[in-house]
């Protein structure tokens, strides 16, 4: 019986010696790659934000600016025909300037 007692007790040290050994190469392992993890963690994060800002939409144009409103064409007649009785505009001038505003 003392060979069988001497033999647990090997084999209990091996296997005590073993896991002590495993669990130190487990700790050495985790704390290597913890930094590794923690940069490929931090590269990521930074180019999902760069994906978001590169998908956030500009911020709209400014709206163009009104149209001036169309002169009305009985006020630009009589314009024309204070220029034309003052001798501003000849008959011709006249003429032409009262055809164009009222073909427009």
């Amino acid at each position: 019986m003392p060979g069988l007692l001497r033999g647990v007790a090997r084999t209990a040290v091996i296997a005590g010696t073993a896991t002590a050994v495993s669990g130190r190469v487990q700790r050495r392992q985790a704390e290597k790659y913890t930094d590794r993890d923690a940069q490929i963690y931090a590269d990521r994060n930074a180019a999902y934000q760069q994906d978001v800002q590169a998908q956030q939409a500009p911020p709209p144009p400014p709206p163009p600016p009104a149209a001036a409103p169309a002169a009305d064409p009985i006020e630009l007649l009589k314009q024309l025909a204070d220029l034309h009785s003052q001798g501003i505009l000849t008959d011709e001038e006249f003429s032409a300037q009262k055809a164009k505003v009222l073909n427009s």
